[in-house]
């Protein structure tokens, strides 16, 4: 089941980010935050009062220049329209209505789409009281005030949101159905792909209705599993979203990766890699998602015995948190490897979902301390050698391996990726996020664990 979408709409500079970060910030709200690549987070899974939804800020996915700013926010309102459940429609109180905002006010009433207008930049009650009324004007029903700098009023507006969002019935899930999301930016070849896996015969095919929304899902028993793709392949092109395409893109897939275990990004080989790309590929790491890159129209390459090479090696440079993840070359026109694409994006299954029994974890972790020590921790008179002591596995799908330490404040990011480099090396875990996280080893287990610890303080 894909959770509900909250979308942040809005001409620029009228506080979307801040009031983006306000949410996830307030006191009530639990964020699932998923560790990975931070830069470019637009969007997070936050839940309030027992209800979780995916939060998306257009802000930073539309450009703001002063030239088509009508054009380019009624691109975003209408990306809005076909994928959120809700838009929160932000004005500037203190700047007053605009024309901007009353064409933006004009196309989310006649969608019919559920929307809150909220008022920002009411700094105190006062204000707040004061600014609404104009507000009212837009026809948009009643003017939620608030301060995304303060936080004034995010509370009452969250409770408004969660009130509003659409009841969902989780459907049964099946442990050994794998659900792979099939996500990329326009004309990179998803659905050419999609076809001509559909089109094997090997293949038994039935397609499923998802929700209102939702693209069609379809299931496959393959090689004696259960297959779900998610088709995000048929976005619904409209003119007036062509300026806004890639945050309607980037929206798609939010809500296809709520869905999925695995995600097969497609990209184009014809075209450099993009920050749109890269956007998607990051998405796919902060959600915790198995990921296998899929470079799609090979068959248009002039090759030689070192073209996938160079190429593998340069998609590596410019996605270098993404070393893990493997990359398949394809050609969907001719058909080139496009089952080996498949049997890689099951391969990237088993390991979302591999446990690492104990005692190889701690063999392993003691094998890489052994060789790099861990440094020193800073910021004493006196520092003092941080001592990594035991771990385990806490969870799978993606892992999560929590390891104990005598300090975990003093391990720095740069040692956490070696110990991700040699956990990778002895145990696989191809095209996974791996989530390491340190925790403070209690006394006694200290002193039954690390001789040295006896008697420090």
């Amino acid at each position: 089941m894909s959770l509900p979408v909250v979308a942040i709409v809005g001409r620029p500079n009228v506080g979307k980010s801040t009031l983006f970060n306000r949410i996830l910030g307030v006191r009530n709200a639990i964020v699932d935050d998923q560790p990975g690549v931070t830069r470019d987070r637009h969007s997070a899974v936050a839940d309030w009062s027992g209800r979780r939804f995916t939060l998306v800020d257009t802000g930073g996915l539309v450009p703001e220049s002063v030239e088509a700013l009508e054009r380019q926010v009624n691109a975003q309102i209408r990306a809005a329209i076909e994928e959120a459940d809700l838009c929160l429609f932000v004005v500037d109180g203190r700047a007053g209505i605009t024309a901007t905002d009353r064409d933006v006010a004009t196309v989310l009433r006649e969608s019919g789409r559920a929307t809150l207008l909220v008022v920002n930049k009411a700094d105190n009650a006062d204000l707040a009281r004061r600014l609404v009324w104009e507000f009212y004007e837009l026809g948009l029903g009643e003017p939620q005030a608030v301060s995304a700098l303060s936080g004034l009023g995010s509370g009452d507006l969250l409770e408004t949101v969660v009130a509003e969002l659409p009841e969902r019935t989780a459907a049964p899930v099946d442990p050994d159905e794998i659900t792979i999301a099939v996500i990329g930016k326009p004309n990179v070849g998803k659905s050419s792909f999609l076809n001509r896996l559909l089109g094997e015969e090997r293949f038994i095919v039935s397609p499923e209705a998802g929700t209102t929304r939702d693209a069609i899902d379809t299931t496959l028993a393959y090689e004696g599993l259960r297959l779900r793709l998610v088709d995000t392949a048929g976005i619904r092109r409209h003119a007036a979203i062509e300026v806004g395409l890639e945050y309607y893109t980037y929206l798609r897939a939010v809500r296809s990766l709520e869905r999925a275990q695995i995600a097969i990004v497609m990209l184009d080989a014809s075209q450099p890699l993009s920050r749109q790309d890269l956007r998607i590929l990051n998405l796919v790491e902060e959600r915790g998602r198995g990921i296998v890159v899929c470079v799609n129209k090979w068959d248009l390459i002039e090759k030689n015995d070192r073209t996938a090479a160079g190429y593998e090696a340069a998609f590596r440079a410019q996605a270098a948190t993404l070393a893990y993840a493997p990359l398949v070359t394809i050609s969907a026109k001719t058909g080139q490897r496009v089952r080996r694409a498949l049997d890689v994006a099951i391969e990237v299954w088993e390991e979302w979902r591999r446990k690492v029994p104990t005692p190889a974890l701690n063999r392993a972790l003691h094998q890489a301390t052994a060789r790099v020590q861990p440094p020193q921790s800073k910021g004493r008179r006196t520092g003092r050698v941080v001592r990594i002591l035991y771990g385990h596995q806490v969870e799978t799908g993606p892992p999560l391996i929590l390891f104990y330490t005598n300090d975990p404040k003093a391990v720095p990011e740069h040692y956490r990726r070696y110990l991700e480099h040699a956990l990778r090396d002895a145990f696989g875990f191809a095209g996974v996020p791996l989530r390491i996280q340190f925790r403070q080893a209690s006394p006694q287990t200290r002193q039954r664990v690390d001789p040295a610890s006896q008697g420090a303080t």
